[in-house]
């Protein structure tokens, strides 16, 4: 058996949104549960909000994130967490970083960096900050 960590993200109403914005970036296959699908409608109003959901790639790109329930505390914090992606090739990174850019407050732009051949860190429309890198000897 082999376990992995994955990131999940938490929103309040966003995650089918934020979801297939990250499937547009990163390709792969979504899934999509809600709360209407697993038999769990606690909030009428919430029925299609998402309970489960994830965008999974080929080579193991993996996020999950759902809708917190109304009836539970939630907030989306500061810096709580970022999600990195690593990559092998700059263009690979490139590519990635440009699909995510949309709508993004850039935090530092992709380039060089003294650890990395390339590095990045955007904040998305959905409030998720990124940091994106070529691995490199350094930091492998």
């Amino acid at each position: 058996m082999t376990a992995r960590a994955v990131t999940h993200l938490n929103f309040r109403g966003d995650a089918r949104e934020a979801l297939t914005f990250y499937r547009s970036a990163f390709g792969g296959d979504l899934t999509l549960v809600t709360y209407k699908d697993a038999g769990n409608v606690q909030d009428p109003d919430a029925a299609d909000q998402v309970m489960f959901g994830q965008v999974a790639t080929a080579d193991g790109l993996s996020v999950m994130a759902y809708d917190v329930p109304s009836d539970l505390p939630w907030n989306q914090g500061e810096n709580a967490f970022f999600v990195s992606v690593r990559g092998e090739t700059t263009d690979e990174i490139t590519a990635y970083w440009e699909k995510l850019a949309e709508g993004a407050t850039v935090l530092r732009p992709l380039g060089a960096a003294q650890w990395a051949p390339l590095y990045g860190m955007l904040r998305d429309r959905f409030g998720v900050t990124w940091v994106l890198d070529v691995v490199s000897e350094y930091n492998a």
